[in-house]
């Protein structure tokens, strides 16, 4: 099975640094094979039993941790799940311009009563969808000015979250589609 691992944080703005060749090492040493990186923001594709990929998660974030310093949180899609991220966008069907558009990875999923508690208004003109385990989201004033965050995603909805731009999804999708 192929799988995309998606690491929040690292190396962004200079902080949190990890080579991606040691990051790709991490995934060979805990039983992956066919260990790719994607641009340097901690996307990893590889292959694994699925018994090996059930743990990865948590032992990727705890030697990160050991061996850099770093709390990272790491999420994991499988191709077919990915498959569904890249069908399931409800902003393409609207015309929108891609490059506003981002989805946001949630570890777990969220409960119908967190995701009805979340303010549409928050950011305006921003707009939002949790969809299963992803929030898609139309950022038209840039990533960087919105208040639709990590930070805020994540304490309202009781998960992890780490987001990539519609255009690294596009790329992580046909990396693990082999």
């Amino acid at each position: 099975m192929t799988y995309v691992a998606l690491m929040r944080g690292i190396n962004v703005g200079g902080k949190n640094k990890l080579p991606m060749k040691d990051l790709a090492a991490i995934f060979t040493g805990l039983g992956c094979r066919n260990v790719r990186t994607y641009i340097q923001s901690g996307n990893v594709v590889f292959d694994a039993p699925a018994e090996v990929a059930r743990k990865l998660a948590s032992q990727v974030a705890a030697i990160i941790n050991k061996q850099f310093g770093l709390t990272v949180p790491v999420v994991l899609r499988d191709r077919e799940e990915m498959a569904r991220v890249i069908t399931g966008n409800p902003f393409l069907a609207t015309g929108l311009d891609e490059k506003w558009l981002h989805v946001m990875f949630l570890a777990d999923r969220p409960t119908a009563n967190a995701v009805a508690e979340l303010d549409h208004n928050r950011s305006a003109p921003d707009e939002f969808q949790v969809v299963g385990r992803e929030i898609y989201l139309h950022l038209p004033n840039g990533a960087g000015n919105s208040k639709l965050t990590n930070v805020y995603f994540d304490s309202k909805l009781g998960t992890i979250s780490t987001a990539r731009n519609w255009a690294t999804t596009l790329a992580l999708f046909e990396m693990i589609k082999g």
